[in-house]
Formats: structure tokens, C-alpha cells, sequence
């Protein structure tokens, strides 16, 4: 299960600003004509499925798996594991896309993994299956999908990947700790430093206000909503206004009401024991929560209290060395994953936000009452935001990572980070040219 919270932590490429890419939606052009696409899948056929699932969301795709079957007997939906982190799949698509013979039919994935795959015309441009209305749905309208998710799962124009298991960022807070203290959950920034300054002082410096989780995902998110920087090659990691979103973190951990994860990892950990108030990650931490926080307190789950929100997680694509029959095959499949029900049985299992939007709107799914994320899944994923699928975009994500890492140790010390800065540019700007 560790590997759900790498969603935030290795690399989110299916994240992005909703219609920063060409718009799916209007994307009409095809490798492929609708006319040439089978209706009826008129005798078995095979789809071979790689992904990298473990626990209760491989339990809830094998299920979904086997109700499509039963549906659409000509149908078997091999379904092939790759390991039980991302890292293994990725690392199977790299060798397959050396060796083409050995792909699946289909693959979960970034975008980012397969934008060589791309480049090199290996994959199956999804419109024409999306407006056949017989295999697909007529329109991008009717399929009930978030525009912002078909967008994230476009590459460089073209609609290649059909979204799957997303999330998107929450504030997760010890509801005992803020009654404690008298301390309102934030609904901004701003709001966000001044509460956790207050707790830790209030708990006289025995409990941090609050951490992120991903530290590539909020220097992204604050330079693009607080100065309107999208994340490319030309941003520079040493201006002004970058500065700033890096001293925002660091002066907070300077000062001990902000904390990084650091050895224990992920932001769960302290939060469980109770070490930190507050944490933002992905919404897939709750099910760690549920398991891990210490007897006591109560959690609370509230928006991103920032008017954007990121998409991550993985879509599925289609391979071009796939027969047409099996092309069809798989789309059925993948109309059948995102449908309501579908996407209801498998948010309420998972965790996972529902890609379809009658799912997520659902008043029986918004009042569940196993789970405190539905409630405010619609208000904190109105508006999308998502790294553009470009050249090296996933290597120079990382490398934000290691150097928010970098500084915020020197922080932690009381050490100024100054250099670090100007070594994290140069670094930055490397991995973009790479």
C-alpha cells in the first residue's frame, strides 16, 4: 500500500493547469478512422492489461475485472502485474518500449513514461474510440469524465490515455489538537503558516503546526496560484518570486511550526503520533490514518485551502501493435472503468477520487460514512492542476524535490540556504537539458 503515497512523492506527470495542453475534447484528428473501429467483438478476444496495483485496489480491479467478462463473454481481460510500486512498472515499459512485440495491450501509466512512446507514434490516439458511439461514448461530453482529467492524460495534442486512479490533495487535521488549542482549520496560506505558528506556540513547541507531503507538488502549486508560473523549462528556481515560495516552507521550518517528513518519510507518520497538527497530501494518507492514529484523537479531513488542487495518479493507454479487435476489446473495458458504478465501487474501495462526475456528485458516495473525503472531494477539484507532459518535465519535478529537501535541512538547522538556492537552479536548469 506505501506505494499509493509515491503518488505525491516520486512523481505526479499526470498533474496539470486545465487546458494548458491542447484541448481532448476538440482533438478530432486519427491514426484511425471510427469506421474502421469493430462494433462487436465478434470472437474471442484477449486484452492484456500491465499494472502495478497491491491490496484492496488490486482486489476491486480484479472484481471489476470479472463483472465486465461476465458482461462480454468474447472478452478476457488478462490482467498482468508488474510489482507492487510504480518504480517496477516503468521499468517494464522502458524494456517493452525497446522490444515492442512485448507490450500489453494496454498499460496503466504517466504520461510522462510514455512520451517517447508517444513521439515515436507507438500509441493508439483514443479519439475516434471516444466519439464511436458504439465501443465509446459519441463525445469527450458523454463519457462523464472531468474535462481537467482528459487533459491530464493528453500528450503533446493528442488524447492517448483514458483517466483512472486519480486523487487529489487534502488537508488532513487533528481535530483534537486544533479544539485544544482553539485553533480553526485554514482556509489559505496565510491562514495556513499563522495556525500552525499559533499551535506550536500554544503547545509550547512540543507540536509542529503542519507539513506537506509532496514538496515538488507545493512549490509547483504556489508558484503557479500565488505569481501565475507554470512549471517548464524557463522558470527560474533562484527568482524573486521563487524565493519566495521557497522561504514560505523554510522560514516556517526555520522558525518549528512547519516540518518536512524527512527520515520517517511520509507526513502520516508524525501526524499519527501526533507531533504535527496538520499535514497536506494526497487523499490516498487516509486509509493510513485510519490504521495508525494514536488512540486519542480524531481526524479531520478539509479542502486544500488553496482555489487550485493537483491531479495525480495514472491513466490507461493503448499500444498501436495491438490488433483492431483487441483495441476494441480494451476500450469496452475501459468505458466499463469509468462508468458510475464502476467508479463508485471503486472510489468506496480504494480511496481514489472517481473519475466520473455523476460518481463524485453521488449524494449516497458524498455522505459515505467510512470515509471523510467524499464530503469535500467536488469543492477541492473544481479547478485542476496538472505538469505539462513535456521533454525531461518528470526528471526537472524530481529534481524540485531534492532540492526543496536540501534547503529545508539547512532550515531545520538554522543554517541560511542561500547557496542551496543557486545550486538547486543549477540543478534544475541541468535537468531540463538533460
Amino acid at each position: 500500500m506505501k506505494f499509493y503515497k509515491k503518488l505525491a512523492l516520486v512523481s505526479a506527470a499526470a498533474l496539470g493547469l486545465v487546458g494548458l495542453s491542447a484541448c481532448s475534447n476538440n482533438n478530432n484528428s486519427s491514426s484511425s478512422s471510427s469506421a474502421k473501429i469493430p462494433t462487436k467483438i465478434s470472437k474471442k478476444t484477449t486484452v492484456n492489461f500491465w499494472y502495478s496495483l497491491t491490496g484492496t485496489s488490486q482486489s476491486a480491479l480484479k472484481k471489476l475485472t470479472k463483472d465486465f467478462e461476465k458482461k462480454n463473454p468474447n472478452i478476457t481481460i488478462k490482467l498482468q502485474s508488474q510489482g507492487g510500486n510504480y518504480s517496477d512498472l516503468q521499468a517494464k515499459l522502458v524494456s517493452g518500449l525497446q522490444s515492442p512485440k512485448d507490450l500489453p495491450t494496454i498499460t496503466q501509466a504517466y504520461p510522462g513514461w510514455l512520451y517517447n512512446a508517444a513521439k515515436n507514434n507507438m500509441l493508439v490516439n483514443l479519439t475516434p474510440y471516444v466519439n464511436n458511439k458504439s465501443v465509446g461514448w459519441g463525445s469527450y461530453k458523454n463519457s462523464g469524465i472531468k474535462k481537467a482529467l482528459w487533459d491530464g492524460a493528453n500528450i503533446g495534442g493528442t488524447q492517448y490515455g483514458v483517466p483512472f486512479n486519480k486523487s487529489v490533495e487534502v488537508l488532513f487535521y487533528n481535530k483534537t489538537l486544533l479544539d485544544k488549542y482553539g485553533v480553526k482549520v485554514p482556509s489559505n496560506m496565510s491562514q495556513l503558516a499563522s495556525a500552525s505558528a499559533e499551535i506550536y506556540r500554544k503547545s509550547h513547541h512540543k507540536v509542529r503546526g503542519m507539513g506537506f507531503d509532496a514538496l515538488n507538488n507545493y512549490y509547483m502549486m504556489q508558484m503557479k496560484e500565488t505569481y501565475g508560473k507554470d512549471f517548464n523549462k524557463n522558470l527560474n528556481f533562484a527568482a524573486k518570486d521563487s524565493v519566495k515560495t521557497i522561504n514560505y516552507y523554510a522560514n516556517g521550518v526555520k522558525a518549528g511550526y512547519f516540518m518536512q517528513a524527512g527520515t520517517q518519510k511520509y507526513m502520516s507518520t508524525p501526524f499519527n503520533n501526533g507531533q504535527v497538527a496538520m499535514f497536506i497530501g494526497s487523499t490516498a494518507n487516509e486509509a493510513y490514518l485510519k490504521q495508525g492514529l494514536k488512540k486519542g484523537y480524531v481526524y479531520g479531513v478539509a479542502a486544500r485551502p488553496s482555489q487550485m488542487n493537483v491531479q495525480q495518479g495514472t491513466d490507461i493507454y493503448m499500444f498501436k501493435k495491438a490488433s483492431a479487435m483487441q483495441k476494441a476489446a480494451a476500450f469496452k473495458y475501459l468505458k466499463f472503468l469509468t462508468s458510475k458504478s464502476s467508479q463508485l465501487y471503486w472510489a468506496k474501495q480504494t480511496g481514489y477520487m472517481p473519475v466520473n462526475t455523476a460518481a463524485l456528485n453521488d449524494s449516497a458516495y458524498q455522505q459515505a460514512k467510512n470515509s471523510k473525503i467524499p464530503a469535500i472531494l467536488s469543492k477541492t477539484s473544481k479547478k485542476l492542476y496538472f505538469l505539462p507532459v513535456t521533454k525531461n518535465s518528470i526528471t526537472a519535478y524530481d529534481q524540485v524535490n531534492v532540492n526543496m529537501q536540501n534547503i529545508l535541512a539547512k532550515a531545520s538547522k538554522g543554517q541560511n540556504w542561500t547557496s542551496d538556492i543557486k545550486a538547486g537552479k543549477a540543478k534544475l536548469d541541468a535537468s531540463w537539458k538533460q
